[in-house]
Parts: C-alpha cells; structure tokens; sequence
C-alpha cells in the first residue's frame, strides 16, 4: 500500500533504517520500515495515506502509519538531516519489492545518529550498532566513515 500511496503522490522518498541495512547485507527481519520523504510531498502522502485508512500519528522528528490489517509500523523521518539521502539513493530490491534506498554511506550515517541519540530506548541503540556491524561486514570501505566513539563501541 505505501509503494502505491508514492506512487500516487509522486512524493520523492529513499528507504532508510534497518530495512535498507536490508537493501545492503544478508536481510534480518523487520517490522520497521523507515523512510524519509521529500519536504513538499509529505503533507500528500498523509492524506493519501488517510484516505486510505492508515492511522496518522505526528512526533517531533517523525510521522508513523499504521494499519489495523498490517503489523508493518512506517515511521517518516522530519528530521532535515535526511533530506539530502533522497538525491543520493539507489532503486534496489528489498523483500521483494524495489524501493529508492539510501546510499549505503547514508544509511550508515543515519544509523550512527540512531546509536548515538541518547533519547532512543537502549535496545533500540544496541540493534543500530548491530546494523552497523552488518554494514561494515559487507562494505568493509564504510568502516573509515565511524566515528571514534562508536567505533570503541564495536569493540
């Protein structure tokens, strides 16, 4: 449903979080599915998203949908650092369906934000170091983009 909701509303948008770890390494089960739209399409996408039943919840840096027929949980990251992944991403094929994907040094930024963001549950934390690991071990080139701090987190 959301590939047709962007479809419809011909918002410009890259898959970010775990799911586009996804896009990049052996694929690890996720009911997250994270993505950042372009400013000026994210208004149309929720209410085409509302149109269609999803429930529209706003946050500081986020907007989530949900469906009662789905136990996918989208989260629309606001934050204005994401907006320049969108130019940058790739058509890749995740679960089946092919998504704009961030670049993978994009989704590492945006996972070493994640881990690094002291307001985020601690398990939450825990999982985006993992997925920075998954990264690392298939692009090993990435590892030189880690910041020292979360580099000695890795161990």
């Amino acid at each position: 449903m959301l590939l047709d909701i962007l479809a419809e509303t011909g918002a410009a948008y890259c898959l970010i979080g775990g799911l586009a770890v996804n896009a990049y390494t052996e694929p690890v089960v996720s009911l997250d599915l994270d993505i950042v739209i372009a400013v000026e399409g994210v208004e149309r996408l929720c209410d085409s998203a509302a149109r269609r039943g999803l429930k529209i919840e706003r946050f500081e840096h986020s907007i989530n949908l949900t469906s009662p027929k789905s136990d996918l949980r989208i989260q629309i990251q606001t934050d204005e650092r994401y907006q320049a992944f969108i130019a940058r991403s790739k058509l890749k094929e995740v679960l089946g369906y092919e998504m704009n994907t961030a670049a993978p040094e994009d989704v590492l930024q945006g996972k070493i934000w994640a881990c690094s963001d002291q307001q985020r549950r601690r398990s939450k934390r825990q999982k985006d170091l993992a997925d920075i690991l998954r990264l690392i071990e298939a692009n090993p080139n990435l590892e030189k983009l880690l910041p020292a701090e979360v580099r000695e987190r890795l161990g």
